[in-house]
């Protein structure tokens, strides 16, 4: 059986969230007897276009992009070419390109959509956009929410209920390598006080303005792991407060991040709109069994940290709150002592790929079973 992942970007020129989440279950289906192929956009299409872990990720050209989204004419033939070959064709929304490539050339074939996020920013050119992606949403087999929250509150998904299902993320502890205990002693020697982690790109929904004004009032280090286009205000940011305990890191190895994850106090999210949709940062958090402090914005951050079980869950946007959460962990009472154990436990019960791995291929053979009858 073949499956054609249709998104964006991917692996090599990006590798976030939902490209971990493709690459995922592109490994892990071979398990099953499924080999995979994914396709997306590149300004570089001939070099990147390359094999990874089991899997082709073939690229199209871009040609350009607007308000996030990439454009290509070449994707078209390549499109047409690899979907002849597919069995079922998984889309990952959102990319309205996409879409309109579906209902210009439907593919012939039985077709999933992962809906990962809602549009949130672009809401002027949502209303122009939004006839297309009912019309897509509308023709495809099969939509996939990413965690019950998610489903619950995304007014679009609510108009497909019908044919809409959950499949949490799960990542693969499998490929997250352990770090050595002298990488481990180099870190816990230049951070000897305890200290909260933040791993992500640094976005505008972040929340990350808020965790440094919580910082005035916690009393440990706070590390920022990653880049991204809100870095500069940030550090300018902690440095007009004065604050000698938030510490920017940059971007970090995967051996450098597994280090961090070990030594923590906690893992701390604080994400305050809806474009953080699930937030696999977190998922690592439990991979490691590390207590994790989020904020309820509807989304699947609180699927994934729920609130007295694996970590606490405050207000978005509420620097007091946040900090009465790191200080609560720190103090480590008889409830905080429980976090650790629920997070691995959540891990191992929702949050391993191996069970969104399973429930991919029953629907990816189900649906194939369907078409043939």
């Amino acid at each position: 059986m073949r499956v054609l992942h249709v998104f964006k970007t991917y692996y090599p020129d990006t590798f976030g969230g939902v490209e971990r989440t493709i690459h995922a279950i592109a490994k892990g289906s071979l398990a099953y007897g499924i080999q995979s192929d994914v396709l997306s956009l590149s300004r570089d299409p001939i070099a990147n276009t390359v094999e990874f872990d089991g899997h082709m990720a073939h690229k199209a050209k871009l040609d350009f992009e607007f308000a996030s989204t990439g454009f290509s004419l070449d994707v078209i033939a390549k499109f047409k070419a690899l979907s002849v070959r597919a069995d079922v064709v998984h889309y990952h929304f959102p990319w309205p390109f996409m879409d309109l490539l579906h209902v210009l050339h439907p593919p012939g074939k039985p077709s999933v959509v992962t809906y990962h996020s809602d549009i949130v920013k672009q809401k002027l050119l949502l209303r122009l956009y939004k006839p297309l992606m009912h019309r897509f949403l509308g023709s495809v087999d099969r939509i996939i929410a990413t965690s019950p929250n998610y489903l619950e509150s995304s007014e679009v998904l609510q108009g497909f209920r019908d044919k809409t299902e959950v499949i949490p993320i799960g990542l693969d502890e499998a490929d997250y390598p352990r770090a050595s205990d002298d990488l481990k002693a180099n870190w816990q020697a230049r951070f000897p006080k305890p200290f909260f982690l933040f791993v992500g790109v640094l976005r505008y929904y972040k929340g990350l303005h808020t965790l440094i004004e919580a910082a005035k009032d916690v009393d440990a280090d706070i590390l920022i792991a990653g880049e991204g286009p809100m870095e500069g205000e940030l550090k300018a940011q902690a440095a007009h407060a004065g604050l000698a305990n938030v510490h920017f890191l940059g971007g970090v190895s995967d051996l450098d991040k597994a280090a961090l994850l070990e030594l923590c106090t906690a893992f701390v999210f604080p994400s305050h709109l809806r474009s953080e949709a699930y937030g696999l940062s977190l998922v690592e958090a439990a991979m490691f069994g590390k207590p994790m402090i989020t904020c309820e914005i509807g989304t699947g951050t609180s699927f994934v940290n729920k609130d007295g079980q694996t970590g606490i869950v405050v207000p978005p946007q509420n620097a007091r709150a946040l900090a009465r959460a790191m200080m609560r962990v720190l103090k480590k009472t008889a409830e905080v002592e429980d976090y650790p154990i629920s997070a691995r436990q959540h891990y191992v019960d929702m949050l391993a790929s191996k069970s969104m791995v399973e429930r991919y291929s029953v629907l990816y053979r189900k649906l194939s079973l369907c078409a043939v009858n």
